[in-house]
């Protein structure tokens, strides 16, 4: 097992492990109610359930339109694959409240006391969901 952890990290292998569904749910719930579908917010500046902006779309790099992140399951990659850029170690051990705040705010979002809000409200959604479950 040593022997193989080595070659992963030397081969640049990621090994991750997705977010719980409570946090997926949380977000969903704190960005748009739990609504789907042509979602804009922030002055037609975000997008979709989960609230996307085009730059952030942009810097996840996933292939399609922006216009796709009307889909939740679009959404979601987009988030996939931003976090992944942007906070790998938060992504891999689970730190919410960084994922959640850089979602909010921007790759240096955790970094932002404006921001601090919104994780409250987020993990708030997130225990409400793990306590109905």
């Amino acid at each position: 097992m040593r022997r193989l952890t080595i070659v992963l990290c030397c081969a640049g292998v990621t090994l991750s492990a997705a977010p719980s569904e409570s946090f997926w749910k949380a977000l969903h719930w704190e960005e748009t109610r739990g609504r789907t579908g042509a979602i804009y917010g922030d002055g037609g500046r975000s997008f979709g359930p989960l609230q996307i902006s085009r730059a952030y779309w942009q810097d996840s790099r996933v292939k399609g339109k922006w216009a796709d992140c009307a889909s939740l399951a679009y959404s979601r990659r987009v988030v996939a694959a931003y976090m992944q850029r942007y906070a790998p170690v938060a992504w891999s051990t689970g730190d919410y409240q960084k994922l959640a705040r850089i979602h909010n705010g921007g790759p240096t979002g955790h970094r932002k006391r404006a921001t601090v809000a919104y994780w409250h409200r987020v993990r708030s959604a997130m225990r409400r969901y793990e306590r109905n479950n």
